[in-house]
């Protein structure tokens, strides 16, 4: 149960992304171009994803296990310290370059979209970077 439940709440999440147009790398761009052409809508899905996650969160802190049993795995630390602000900067500046952040480009690469699969395959690697990294400290 708890596997079709993760299946169906991806599934929800990647539809809810192609609908709000978050896997269009075009439509991202143009939310970021300030200076140019902004598109403001998906400001808009990012205040709503961001309300139901405070509601969400707020919900989970009260519970130490899920609806389905699972225990609560939220994080432990609130530390702002420099691996953070260096990990959201590279975020950020890999988004504002690709238009595209890691679950749209899932969603896109799942639809056949060719730019998708060279940012998934950029993905991996940084992921394998920092395992590698990450273990020799």
């Amino acid at each position: 149960m708890l596997n079709l439940s993760a299946l169906l709440a991806g599934l929800l999440f990647g539809l809810g992304l192609i609908v709000s147009g978050m896997a269009n790398p075009a439509k991202v761009t143009g939310f970021l171009d300030l200076a140019g052409r902004w598109d403001p809508s998906l400001g808009v899905v990012m205040a709503g994803a961001i309300g139901v996650g405070l509601v969400g969160f707020g919900l989970a802190k009260r519970r130490t296990v899920s609806l389905l049993g699972a225990p609560m795995q939220l994080p432990a630390s609130t530390a702002i310290d420099a691996r953070l602000i260096a990990g959201a900067l590279m975020f950020g500046i890999g988004w504002g370059l690709a238009g595209i952040c890691p679950g749209p480009a899932l969603v896109a690469f799942s639809a056949g979209a060719p730019q998708a699969l060279v940012f998934v395959l950029a993905m991996l690697i940084g992921m394998a970077l920092h395992r590698i990294t990450a273990g020799r400290r």
